[in-house]
Protein backbone atom coordinates (compact mmCIF):
# COMPACT_ATOMS: atom_id res chain seq x y z
CA UNK A 1 0.00 0.00 0.00
CA UNK A 2 1.28 3.46 -0.76
CA UNK A 3 1.74 6.14 1.59
CA UNK A 4 -1.19 8.84 1.90
CA UNK A 5 0.21 12.22 1.51
CA UNK A 6 -1.19 15.67 1.86
CA UNK A 7 -1.60 16.92 -1.88
CA UNK A 8 0.85 19.61 -3.50
CA UNK A 9 0.29 22.73 -5.53
CA UNK A 10 3.97 21.82 -7.25
CA UNK A 11 2.57 18.01 -7.87
CA UNK A 12 2.44 14.73 -6.56
CA UNK A 13 4.33 14.36 -2.88
CA UNK A 14 5.49 10.97 -3.98
CA UNK A 15 7.31 11.98 -6.39
CA UNK A 16 8.66 14.88 -4.99
CA UNK A 17 10.08 12.94 -1.74
CA UNK A 18 11.79 10.29 -4.24
CA UNK A 19 12.87 12.64 -6.28
CA UNK A 20 15.12 14.22 -3.27
CA UNK A 21 16.01 11.14 -2.60
CA UNK A 22 17.44 10.20 -5.40
CA UNK A 23 19.57 13.89 -5.62
CA UNK A 24 20.80 13.14 -2.09
CA UNK A 25 22.11 9.64 -3.11
CA UNK A 26 23.35 11.21 -6.40
CA UNK A 27 25.08 13.75 -3.62
CA UNK A 28 26.27 10.73 -1.92
CA UNK A 29 24.50 11.64 1.53
CA UNK A 30 22.46 9.77 3.63
CA UNK A 31 18.32 9.59 3.55
CA UNK A 32 16.22 7.83 5.74
CA UNK A 33 13.98 4.88 4.41
CA UNK A 34 10.91 4.11 6.19
CA UNK A 35 8.77 0.79 5.84
CA UNK A 36 5.68 1.42 8.53
CA UNK A 37 6.94 1.54 11.68
CA UNK A 38 10.61 0.69 10.84
CA UNK A 39 13.13 2.92 9.55
CA UNK A 40 17.18 2.65 8.33
CA UNK A 41 19.64 5.12 7.20
CA UNK A 42 20.81 4.56 4.15
CA UNK A 43 24.51 5.60 2.12
CA UNK A 44 25.19 4.76 -1.34
CA UNK A 45 28.19 2.43 -1.43
CA UNK A 46 28.80 4.43 -4.49
CA UNK A 47 30.61 7.29 -2.95
CA UNK A 48 30.81 5.98 0.68
CA UNK A 49 33.57 7.58 2.76
CA UNK A 50 35.10 6.78 6.42
CA UNK A 51 32.52 10.12 7.70
CA UNK A 52 29.81 7.98 6.14
CA UNK A 53 31.01 4.86 8.14
CA UNK A 54 31.84 6.04 10.66
CA UNK A 55 28.05 7.68 10.54
CA UNK A 56 26.61 4.79 10.44
CA UNK A 57 28.39 3.46 13.55
CA UNK A 58 27.03 5.45 16.21
CA UNK A 59 25.21 3.39 18.66
CA UNK A 60 24.19 -0.28 18.24
CA UNK A 61 22.56 0.29 14.79
CA UNK A 62 23.69 -3.06 13.66
CA UNK A 63 25.48 -1.33 10.17
CA UNK A 64 24.99 -3.48 7.35
CA UNK A 65 25.37 -4.21 3.48
CA UNK A 66 22.60 -4.26 1.40
CA UNK A 67 23.44 -5.94 -2.21
CA UNK A 68 21.14 -8.10 -4.55
CA UNK A 69 20.62 -11.34 -4.19
CA UNK A 70 20.92 -12.44 -7.74
CA UNK A 71 19.33 -10.16 -10.58
CA UNK A 72 16.65 -7.33 -11.40
CA UNK A 73 14.43 -8.30 -13.86
CA UNK A 74 13.67 -5.32 -16.55
CA UNK A 75 9.89 -4.77 -15.15
CA UNK A 76 12.00 -4.18 -11.42
CA UNK A 77 10.92 -7.48 -9.44
CA UNK A 78 13.58 -9.10 -7.68
CA UNK A 79 13.91 -12.68 -9.04
CA UNK A 80 15.60 -13.52 -5.39
CA UNK A 81 15.50 -12.02 -2.37
CA UNK A 82 18.14 -9.26 -1.65
CA UNK A 83 20.98 -9.73 0.83
CA UNK A 84 21.44 -8.24 4.24
CA UNK A 85 25.23 -8.55 4.99
CA UNK A 86 27.41 -8.15 8.11
CA UNK A 87 30.73 -6.89 7.48
CA UNK A 88 33.48 -6.94 9.97
CA UNK A 89 34.79 -4.95 10.63
CA UNK A 90 33.31 -2.09 9.34
CA UNK A 91 35.85 -0.48 7.50
CA UNK A 92 36.60 0.95 3.77
CA UNK A 93 39.00 -1.67 3.64
CA UNK A 94 36.95 -4.31 3.77
CA UNK A 95 34.20 -3.05 1.44
CA UNK A 96 37.15 -2.48 -0.98
CA UNK A 97 37.77 -5.99 -0.44
CA UNK A 98 33.86 -7.12 -0.82
CA UNK A 99 33.51 -5.48 -3.84
CA UNK A 100 36.44 -6.67 -5.56
CA UNK A 101 36.06 -9.95 -4.96
CA UNK A 102 38.07 -11.21 -2.25
CA UNK A 103 37.82 -14.49 -1.43
CA UNK A 104 37.99 -14.43 2.48
CA UNK A 105 35.93 -11.25 3.11
CA UNK A 106 33.10 -12.50 0.99
CA UNK A 107 33.01 -15.78 2.38
CA UNK A 108 32.99 -14.69 5.99
CA UNK A 109 30.04 -11.90 5.09
CA UNK A 110 28.03 -14.45 3.24
CA UNK A 111 27.62 -16.36 6.50
CA UNK A 112 26.10 -13.18 7.71
CA UNK A 113 23.25 -13.54 4.99
CA UNK A 114 19.37 -12.71 5.93
CA UNK A 115 16.68 -11.70 3.26
CA UNK A 116 16.43 -7.90 3.46
CA UNK A 117 13.65 -5.91 5.32
CA UNK A 118 10.87 -3.79 2.65
CA UNK A 119 13.16 -0.57 3.66
CA UNK A 120 16.36 -2.49 2.57
CA UNK A 121 14.92 -3.59 -0.27
CA UNK A 122 13.86 -0.36 -1.16
CA UNK A 123 17.01 1.38 0.01
CA UNK A 124 18.82 -0.61 -2.69
CA UNK A 125 16.09 0.05 -5.62
CA UNK A 126 16.83 3.81 -4.62
CA UNK A 127 20.28 3.28 -5.24
CA UNK A 128 19.28 1.96 -8.89
CA UNK A 129 16.82 4.47 -9.46
CA UNK A 130 20.04 7.16 -8.85
CA UNK A 131 22.56 5.10 -11.48
CA UNK A 132 24.32 4.30 -8.44
CA UNK A 133 26.25 0.73 -8.41
CA UNK A 134 23.04 -2.06 -6.57
CA UNK A 135 24.79 -1.52 -2.99
CA UNK A 136 23.72 0.23 -0.15
CA UNK A 137 25.18 0.96 3.36
CA UNK A 138 22.38 0.93 6.29
CA UNK A 139 21.76 1.30 10.12
CA UNK A 140 18.80 1.22 12.06
CA UNK A 141 17.57 4.67 13.09
CA UNK A 142 17.27 3.84 16.41
CA UNK A 143 20.83 4.36 16.69
CA UNK A 144 21.04 7.06 14.81
CA UNK A 145 17.75 9.38 16.12
CA UNK A 146 19.21 12.50 17.10
CA UNK A 147 21.09 12.57 13.66
CA UNK A 148 18.44 10.96 11.46
CA UNK A 149 16.09 13.33 12.07
CA UNK A 150 17.55 16.15 10.64
CA UNK A 151 17.63 13.73 6.82
CA UNK A 152 15.48 13.69 4.07
CA UNK A 153 13.25 10.55 4.72
CA UNK A 154 11.30 8.67 1.96
CA UNK A 155 8.72 6.16 1.94
CA UNK A 156 9.37 2.52 0.48
CA UNK A 157 6.77 1.83 -1.04
CA UNK A 158 7.19 5.74 -2.89
CA UNK A 159 10.17 4.22 -4.26
CA UNK A 160 8.68 1.78 -5.62
CA UNK A 161 6.02 3.20 -7.55
CA UNK A 162 8.03 6.01 -8.54
CA UNK A 163 9.27 4.11 -12.27
CA UNK A 164 5.87 3.90 -13.34
CA UNK A 165 4.04 6.53 -11.94
CA UNK A 166 6.78 8.26 -13.97
CA UNK A 167 5.87 6.43 -16.98
CA UNK A 168 2.34 8.09 -16.51
CA UNK A 169 3.67 11.64 -16.18
CA UNK A 170 4.83 11.52 -19.95
CA UNK A 171 4.40 14.68 -21.69
CA UNK A 172 5.71 16.83 -24.67
CA UNK A 173 7.68 19.43 -23.56
CA UNK A 174 9.13 21.04 -27.13
CA UNK A 175 9.74 20.42 -30.93
CA UNK A 176 11.29 22.32 -33.63
CA UNK A 177 13.04 20.79 -37.33
CA UNK A 178 16.73 20.18 -37.39
CA UNK A 179 18.14 19.05 -40.78
CA UNK A 180 19.95 15.96 -40.85
CA UNK A 181 23.15 14.25 -43.01
CA UNK A 182 21.60 11.81 -45.30
CA UNK A 183 17.87 12.43 -43.97
CA UNK A 184 16.44 15.95 -44.81
CA UNK A 185 14.34 17.97 -42.52
CA UNK A 186 13.58 16.29 -39.38
CA UNK A 187 11.50 17.30 -36.20
CA UNK A 188 12.77 16.33 -32.94
CA UNK A 189 10.26 16.13 -30.27
CA UNK A 190 10.89 16.45 -26.89
CA UNK A 191 9.17 14.52 -24.02
CA UNK A 192 9.52 14.51 -20.17
CA UNK A 193 8.73 12.32 -17.75
CA UNK A 194 9.15 7.83 -18.76
CA UNK A 195 11.82 7.28 -16.95
CA UNK A 196 13.08 9.21 -13.83
CA UNK A 197 14.36 12.78 -14.29
CA UNK A 198 15.61 12.19 -17.87
CA UNK A 199 13.91 13.55 -21.26
CA UNK A 200 12.97 11.40 -23.79
CA UNK A 201 13.13 12.24 -27.77
CA UNK A 202 11.34 11.27 -30.80
CA UNK A 203 13.05 12.09 -34.25
CA UNK A 204 10.31 12.09 -36.94
CA UNK A 205 12.33 11.57 -40.64
CA UNK A 206 10.49 12.77 -43.33
CA UNK A 207 6.90 13.28 -43.14
CA UNK A 208 5.07 10.33 -41.73
CA UNK A 209 1.51 10.69 -41.43
CA UNK A 210 -0.66 10.40 -37.88
CA UNK A 211 -3.25 8.27 -38.14
CA UNK A 212 -1.30 5.80 -41.04
CA UNK A 213 1.16 3.05 -39.93
CA UNK A 214 4.69 4.61 -39.39
CA UNK A 215 7.84 2.48 -39.47
CA UNK A 216 9.24 2.77 -35.61
CA UNK A 217 12.57 2.38 -34.31
CA UNK A 218 13.02 2.21 -30.22
CA UNK A 219 16.78 2.94 -29.59
CA UNK A 220 18.48 3.48 -26.15
CA UNK A 221 20.98 6.36 -25.69
CA UNK A 222 24.62 4.94 -26.39
CA UNK A 223 27.10 7.68 -25.59
CA UNK A 224 29.95 6.06 -26.21
CA UNK A 225 28.63 4.38 -30.14
CA UNK A 226 26.08 6.63 -31.17
CA UNK A 227 28.52 10.29 -30.51
CA UNK A 228 32.19 8.78 -30.55
CA UNK A 229 31.67 5.61 -32.65
CA UNK A 230 32.54 2.57 -30.18
CA UNK A 231 33.63 -0.38 -32.12
CA UNK A 232 32.47 -2.40 -28.82
CA UNK A 233 28.88 -2.05 -29.83
CA UNK A 234 26.86 -1.71 -33.32
CA UNK A 235 24.77 1.11 -31.42
CA UNK A 236 25.38 4.01 -33.73
CA UNK A 237 25.52 2.19 -36.74
CA UNK A 238 21.79 0.77 -35.99
CA UNK A 239 21.00 4.65 -35.48
CA UNK A 240 22.25 5.87 -38.00
CA UNK A 241 21.26 3.08 -40.68
CA UNK A 242 17.75 3.36 -39.38
CA UNK A 243 17.50 6.74 -40.03
CA UNK A 244 18.90 6.59 -43.57
CA UNK A 245 16.43 3.58 -44.44
CA UNK A 246 13.51 5.93 -43.18
CA UNK A 247 14.46 8.49 -45.29
CA UNK A 248 14.76 6.77 -48.39
CA UNK A 249 11.50 4.93 -48.04
CA UNK A 250 8.94 7.78 -47.11
CA UNK A 251 9.63 8.40 -43.24
CA UNK A 252 9.24 7.23 -39.87
CA UNK A 253 9.99 7.61 -35.65
CA UNK A 254 13.14 6.97 -33.90
CA UNK A 255 12.38 7.08 -30.08
CA UNK A 256 15.55 7.84 -28.68
CA UNK A 257 14.89 7.17 -25.29
CA UNK A 258 17.49 8.23 -22.48
CA UNK A 259 18.42 4.62 -21.06
CA UNK A 260 22.75 4.16 -21.34
CA UNK A 261 24.01 0.89 -20.52
CA UNK A 262 20.70 -0.94 -20.62
CA UNK A 263 19.56 1.66 -17.83
CA UNK A 264 22.66 1.02 -15.58
CA UNK A 265 23.72 4.89 -16.47
CA UNK A 266 27.41 6.11 -17.98
CA UNK A 267 29.66 5.18 -15.07
CA UNK A 268 28.56 1.64 -14.71
CA UNK A 269 28.73 0.80 -18.37
CA UNK A 270 32.14 2.08 -18.26
CA UNK A 271 32.48 -0.22 -15.38
CA UNK A 272 31.24 -2.66 -16.81
CA UNK A 273 33.48 -2.22 -19.72
CA UNK A 274 36.82 -2.64 -18.01
CA UNK A 275 35.48 -5.81 -16.68
CA UNK A 276 34.80 -6.53 -20.23
CA UNK A 277 38.33 -5.81 -20.89
CA UNK A 278 39.10 -8.50 -18.18
CA UNK A 279 37.31 -11.24 -20.49
CA UNK A 280 33.56 -10.85 -19.05
CA UNK A 281 31.09 -10.63 -22.06
CA UNK A 282 28.69 -7.53 -21.60
CA UNK A 283 25.86 -9.07 -19.60
CA UNK A 284 28.16 -10.86 -16.85
CA UNK A 285 30.35 -8.54 -16.54
CA UNK A 286 26.84 -6.35 -15.45
CA UNK A 287 25.95 -9.33 -13.57
CA UNK A 288 29.55 -8.91 -11.34
CA UNK A 289 28.73 -5.45 -10.92
CA UNK A 290 25.18 -6.80 -8.80
CA UNK A 291 22.74 -5.45 -12.14
CA UNK A 292 20.28 -8.00 -13.79
CA UNK A 293 19.94 -8.72 -17.34
CA UNK A 294 18.24 -5.51 -18.85
CA UNK A 295 17.22 -2.32 -16.70
CA UNK A 296 15.41 -0.41 -18.85
CA UNK A 297 11.67 -0.16 -19.49
CA UNK A 298 10.00 0.57 -23.26
CA UNK A 299 6.48 0.78 -21.94
CA UNK A 300 6.25 3.94 -22.17
CA UNK A 301 7.68 4.00 -25.90
CA UNK A 302 4.37 3.06 -26.86
CA UNK A 303 2.72 6.56 -25.06
CA UNK A 304 5.20 8.56 -27.02
CA UNK A 305 3.56 7.73 -29.89
CA UNK A 306 0.25 7.47 -29.46
CA UNK A 307 0.83 11.18 -28.23
CA UNK A 308 2.28 11.71 -31.73
CA UNK A 309 -0.94 10.52 -32.99
CA UNK A 310 0.64 6.73 -34.33
CA UNK A 311 -1.12 3.75 -33.54
CA UNK A 312 0.21 1.08 -36.12
CA UNK A 313 3.95 0.80 -36.63
CA UNK A 314 5.97 -1.36 -38.53
CA UNK A 315 9.34 -2.00 -35.88
CA UNK A 316 12.66 -2.18 -36.87
CA UNK A 317 14.27 -4.45 -33.97
CA UNK A 318 15.91 -7.42 -32.78
CA UNK A 319 15.06 -7.53 -29.67
CA UNK A 320 12.25 -8.81 -28.66
CA UNK A 321 11.26 -7.12 -25.63
CA UNK A 322 10.68 -3.97 -27.49
CA UNK A 323 7.72 -6.34 -29.56
CA UNK A 324 6.03 -7.37 -26.62
CA UNK A 325 6.14 -3.71 -24.91
CA UNK A 326 4.68 -1.87 -28.49
CA UNK A 327 2.30 -4.89 -28.38
CA UNK A 328 1.25 -4.93 -24.49
CA UNK A 329 0.95 -1.09 -24.77
CA UNK A 330 -1.93 -1.27 -27.46
CA UNK A 331 -0.28 -0.87 -30.33
CA UNK A 332 -0.37 -2.54 -33.46
CA UNK A 333 2.55 -4.42 -34.63
CA UNK A 334 2.00 -5.13 -38.04
CA UNK A 335 5.45 -6.18 -38.74
CA UNK A 336 8.70 -6.58 -37.45
CA UNK A 337 12.30 -5.97 -39.71
CA UNK A 338 15.77 -6.86 -38.64
CA UNK A 339 18.32 -3.78 -38.11
CA UNK A 340 21.69 -5.47 -39.04
CA UNK A 341 25.39 -4.48 -39.08
CA UNK A 342 28.81 -5.50 -39.67
CA UNK A 343 30.43 -7.82 -36.99
CA UNK A 344 34.24 -6.73 -36.47
CA UNK A 345 36.83 -8.30 -34.26
CA UNK A 346 35.58 -5.60 -31.77
CA UNK A 347 32.01 -6.38 -31.30
CA UNK A 348 31.57 -10.20 -32.65
CA UNK A 349 31.17 -11.57 -29.07
CA UNK A 350 28.93 -8.56 -27.93
CA UNK A 351 26.34 -9.29 -30.96
CA UNK A 352 27.24 -12.97 -29.74
CA UNK A 353 26.05 -12.56 -26.32
CA UNK A 354 22.90 -10.08 -27.00
CA UNK A 355 21.96 -13.29 -29.00
CA UNK A 356 22.87 -16.29 -26.93
CA UNK A 357 21.75 -14.67 -23.69
CA UNK A 358 19.19 -12.04 -24.21
CA UNK A 359 17.35 -13.99 -27.50
CA UNK A 360 17.98 -11.03 -30.00
CA UNK A 361 17.07 -11.54 -33.55
CA UNK A 362 20.59 -12.32 -34.75
CA UNK A 363 20.41 -15.67 -35.70
CA UNK A 364 21.61 -14.99 -40.04
CA UNK A 365 24.06 -12.11 -38.61
CA UNK A 366 26.84 -14.38 -39.90
CA UNK A 367 28.49 -14.44 -36.32
CA UNK A 368 29.27 -17.59 -36.00
CA UNK A 369 30.63 -17.89 -39.28
CA UNK A 370 32.98 -14.72 -38.66
CA UNK A 371 36.61 -15.24 -38.93
CA UNK A 372 37.99 -11.38 -38.18
CA UNK A 373 37.73 -8.57 -40.83
CA UNK A 374 34.31 -7.32 -41.40
CA UNK A 375 31.41 -8.92 -42.43
CA UNK A 376 29.44 -6.17 -44.34
CA UNK A 377 25.67 -6.80 -43.55
CA UNK A 378 23.35 -3.63 -44.64
CA UNK A 379 20.89 -2.27 -42.05
CA UNK A 380 16.85 -3.58 -42.85
CA UNK A 381 15.07 -2.48 -45.61
CA UNK A 382 11.39 -2.04 -45.41
CA UNK A 383 9.02 -3.44 -48.22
Amino acid sequence: MESANPPSPFGDTRQIAVERAIAEFRAARPVVVRSGSAAIVAFPVDGATEAALAFLQRGDGKPRVIVPGEKILSAGKWIRPVAALRLEPFTMEALDAYFGHDERVTAAANESFRAADRAEVAALALANLALLLPAVLVADVSANARDAFSLLAVDAEDIFGFRDREAKALKIVSRAFVPLEGAGSCEFVVFRGGDGFRDQIAILVGNPTPGKPVSVRIHSACLTGDLFGSLKCDCGEQLRGTVRAMAEQGGGAVLYLDQEGRGNGIANKIRAYRLQDQGFDTYDADELLGFGQDQRRFDFAADMLRLLGFTSVRLMTNNPLKIKALRDGGLDVLSTHRVLTRPTAHNVKYLAAKRDKAGHLLGDAGLDTFEGGEHPLSPARLP
